[in-house]
């Protein structure tokens, strides 16, 4: 079944993504605006489209969180992998688990260490102008 969905899905969601899909979308769109006068702008004719449009959006809801449930498991995946064999803290492989509050201290930890980097290159920088002079 999950397999079915996934590949539903992904058709699905390359189809919308399209220009075509959007062209056609606007014609639908022109050409019940164009039809009111002929059906008198009746309830209708305004529940038509109301109707359609609900159905398409309810359905597209869930077909774009599979989507990116999936894209970013698999963006996931790959930075923890890149982490993992490279000289950085194997401690951020996984976070994207954790309740918010502990993600939030994992980021202002980065940012605290940025700030020290930053603060240090300028030192350096500073230094080797001073030796150059």
């Amino acid at each position: 079944m999950d397999a079915v969905f996934t590949r539903i899905s992904n058709l699905v969601a390359r189809a919308a993504g399209n220009a075509a899909s959007f062209v056609i979308c606007c014609g639908v769109v022109l050409a019940w605006a164009i039809s009111g006068p002929l059906f008198h702008f009746s309830d209708t004719w305004q529940l038509v489209i109301n109707t359609g449009t609900t159905i398409v959006t309810f359905l597209m809801v869930f077909l774009i969180q599979n989507t990116q449930n999936r894209d970013g498991a698999a963006i996931q995946a790959k930075l923890d992998e890149l982490i993992r064999v490279s000289a950085g803290s194997n401690t951020f492989i996984g976070i994207e688990h954790l309740p918010q509050e502990e993600v939030e201290r994992f980021r202002e930890r980065c940012e605290r260490a940025a700030d020290e980097a930053v603060a240090r290159a300028a030192t350096l920088s500073s230094e080797a102008a001073e030796r150059a002079v």
